[in-house]
């Protein structure tokens, strides 16, 4: 396979996995998912942003959140997130420390 057409479905696969998590699936909560595999809809966004400042784009954490959630975070949050418990708050804090490094908070 030429570089090329591998980035092409790497671009697809990533299209993809963003509508999954945008659109079909909204009621799975970044707190599950960070618990679970160490990375939610915020590292995702956070990873493109830091791709388009890579490429000399300039692009905040705002921004790449609202083009990664095809919404502002507020909005998100009042139409999608749920409370979480204390024993999810306790992983999450775990999680949280176990992958986001302090330069990526």
């Amino acid at each position: 396979m030429d570089d090329q057409t591998r980035i092409e479905l790497e671009a697809a696969a990533f299209r993809r996995l963003r509508q999954h998590l945008m659109q079909d699936r909204t009621d799975v909560q970044n707190i599950d998912m960070m618990n679970l595999t160490g990375f939610c809809r915020n590292c995702l966004s956070r990873w493109y942003q830091e791709a388009a400042n890579e490429k000399g784009i300039d692009m905040g954490k705002d921004e790449a959140r609202e083009i990664f959630y095809g919404m502002t975070m507020d909005a998100w949050k009042s139409t999608y997130q749920t409370e979480a418990n204390a024993d999810k708050q306790k992983a999450f804090e775990k999680a949280f420390s176990e992958n986001v490094t302090a330069k990526d908070a």
